[in-house]
């Protein structure tokens, strides 16, 4: 009976039977023992740790910050002398070793109205505690930040870390205290009182955290920039998300964020400097609003779970020998029909579909699959008749398209210059179809020997239907003008032609004109489509002005009328398709009418033929790799004028 069984539930009752036992005991210990009880304790460890190194550096902080409160109280609550403000300011750095340095800054002639600048500073210098007077022409203490800000907002505060060239001469943050002087009964503004620290200081508290191996902790001001770090190149010179920009890290830009905006987290990241996966637990300082960072190297915050994982590891060791011979017994009398059908499976793959499977003996998933193998035979060989009947289909259609193609564009004019004899004007058009075959249409012809007809169409579809409806318009056109009709009329006799029997629903938008070459007199009308340039000699190119008009082939009672311009002696028309403004980019972002008057402006003296291709080349290079999803159709007309002694006076040959 065994054999009727399918092979899933014999893989089942000699396989998972034995790796159950194994991978449940494994698995059980190493989930409970490592995400239940060493994560939890992971982020409590670091949240403290980083609480305590807060808690040092702002205790220091808020002892630094009580010095200038406590100035700025005496000041405005007592009479002072000038020696009065050098033994508070002496004395605040002298018993405050935190403080590196320390003024009193008033404001331009507040202390004295002969003092522009008056600024006692006393400061560090080894085991020297020295004095200097700050404010120079070069050094204008009233324009700084840690002056003008408390100023400003009429409270303390703390400033971004600097490089103080006019004072202490190194890297440090200053907490600025405003104090007042009461007159007339207001508080009027005299000056700030100033406690400096060293970011010496600061980077000693921080570098003592030790966190491990190679855990490090760093400090960040209110703009992310980096205050303290093991690596001296970044201190004051990168920020974290300068870092991030560098990196291409949106993780680390999203954690930089928050740790400006004050708040704690525990995250996973790689480590900026190392570049080794770590974690890092941040938390704000209060008094300030910098952010204090601590990472740790994964590897070694999970150098527990290592050691568990080997464990485990030596445990699925062991199991899988005892599986390897539970399979090996088992084995034979499983994979042996297997065997044969996979040599007879690879003389099919080969392309021999005659070879013999093996005879069915079991009525399990080895038989199943053998009957399907018999039976994709048969489907194979239908499928491959099948295939060589429709690639011959396939060549051949596209062998016609090619051909359709060819006769589509022979119905172009595509020899120029078309009219050697005429002087009076250049004409050059360029048509690329998007598909093998498009719906654009250009065509230009002369009415007598005074007028040239041209006109330029975009059928509303692409492929064969819209090749046939251009075909048939194109014939329409140069069937129905006239030099006596107006191009109005032409316009309007060939909609209600289209109209006619027109199932499809399709329609075509032409712009099309008459230029009397020998006056310069242009006569045009429009039917839905894109307005032209105009590029007078010597002046901007400008949008042509447009009469109004339905697409052709919609409404049999469309109406279409004329304008006129008259054209100068070097004046150039480009007429052109939405295939050109409408062109993307890999960004999903037009070609434009501004781009085009771009390009037009920036070649404005360009032959016909020139201009024509600086215009197709541009959509080209703006499109790059993106296909082209629109035929692309221009045709630019320069009217040149007529010799001195013509009858036409006005008008010249343009050189």
């Amino acid at each position: 009976m065994i054999k009727n069984l399918g092979l899933a539930f014999k893989l089942i009752i000699f396989i998972l039977t034995s790796t159950t036992i194994i991978f449940v005991a494994a698995f059980v210990y190493n989930y409970h023992y490592s995400k239940k009880t060493l994560l939890k304790n992971i982020e409590e460890n670091a949240r403290n740790l980083t609480l305590s190194t807060v808690y040092k550096i702002e205790t220091v902080l808020r002892s630094v910050e009580e010095v200038p409160l406590n100035q700025a109280s005496i000041i405005e609550k007592y009479p002072y002398q000038r020696q009065d403000l050098l033994k508070l300011v002496q004395s605040a750095v002298a018993n405050n070793p935190e403080i590196f340095g320390s003024t009193f800054a008033f404001e331009p002639y507040a202390f004295n109205p002969t003092l522009l600048y008056f600024a006692p500073y006393y400061y560090r210098n080894n085991e020297k505690i020295i004095l200097t007077f700050l404010g120079s022409d070069s050094y204008r203490y009233f324009y700084l930040d840690w002056f003008q800000i408390p100023k400003e907002i009429d409270s303390p505060v703390w400033s971004e870390p600097f490089y103080d060239e006019g004072a202490g001469n190194i890297i440090m943050s200053t907490y600025s205290v405003p104090f007042y002087k009461k007159i007339d009964g207001k508080n009027k503004f005299r000056g700030v009182v100033t406690a400096d620290i060293s970011l010496m200081w600061l980077k000693d508290i921080v570098s003592s955290v030790k966190i491990y191996k190679t855990g490090y902790a760093f400090l960040i001001s209110q703009n992310g920039v980096m205050v303290t770090h093991p690596e001296k190149q970044l201190i004051m010179k990168e920020s974290i998300f300068s870092i991030a920009e560098a990196r291409k890290d949106s993780t680390l830009r999203q954690v930089g964020r928050k740790m400006i905006t004050g708040e704690p987290g525990f995250v996973p990241l790689q480590d900026f400097v190392s570049g080794k996966k770590s974690w890092m637990y941040y938390a704000p300082l209060p008094s300030n609003g910098w952010s204090l960072g601590v990472i740790f190297p994964e590897e070694e915050l999970f150098a527990d779970v290592s050691r568990l994982s080997k464990q485990v590891l030596l445990i699925g060791v062991v199991g899988f020998t005892f599986l390897c011979i539970v399979i090996a017994f088992f084995s034979r009398t499983i994979t042996k029909p297997l065997g044969s059908l996979a040599r007879s499976t690879s003389e099919i793959v080969k392309g021999n579909l005659d070879i013999e499977l093996p005879e069915v003996r079991a009525n399990d998933e080895i038989g199943k699959l053998t009957r399907s193998f018999k039976e994709m035979k048969v489907a194979l060989k239908e499928y491959i008749a099948n295939l060589a009947a429709t690639t011959a289909a396939k060549e051949r259609i596209e062998s016609e398209l090619k051909i359709a193609r060819t006769i589509q564009m022979s119905f172009l004019p595509k020899h120029f210059p078309p009219f050697p004899d005429k002087v009076e004007f250049e004409i050059f058009a360029s048509l690329e179809p998007a598909k093998e075959i498009g719906g654009d249409l250009y065509d230009f012809f002369l009415l007598d020997e005074e007028h040239l007809f041209f006109v330029v169409g975009d059928v509303s579809d692409k492929g064969i239907p819209a090749a046939l409806f251009m075909a048939v318009t194109k014939t329409l056109l140069k069937g129905t003008a006239e030099p006596q009709l107006k191009p109005s009329d032409i316009l309007k006799r060939v909609n209600l032609e289209l109209c006619q029997d027109n199932e499809s629903n399709m329609f075509v938008t032409v712009f099309c004109g008459i230029l009397n070459f020998k006056s310069g007199e242009l006569l045009y009308s429009n039917a839905g489509h894109n307005p032209p340039l105009l590029v007078r000699a010597g002046q901007e190119p400008e949008w042509l002005e447009l009469p109004k008009g339905f697409f052709l082939g919609v409404f049999e009672e469309s109406q279409y009328d004329t304008k006129k311009v008259e054209l100068r002696s070097g004046d150039l028309l480009l007429v052109y398709t939405d295939g050109v403004t409408e062109a993307l980019n890999e960004n999903k972002e037009l070609y434009s009418e501004q781009r085009l008057l771009e390009t037009t402006r920036t070649y404005p003296d360009n032959s016909p033929e020139e201009l024509v291709n600086n215009v197709v080349n541009a959509v080209k290079s703006f499109s790059k790799e993106v296909s082209q999803a629109d035929d692309i159709t221009v045709l630019a007309l320069r009217f040149k004028g007529i010799k001195e002694d013509s009858p036409y006076p006005g008008f010249f040959q343009y050189a």
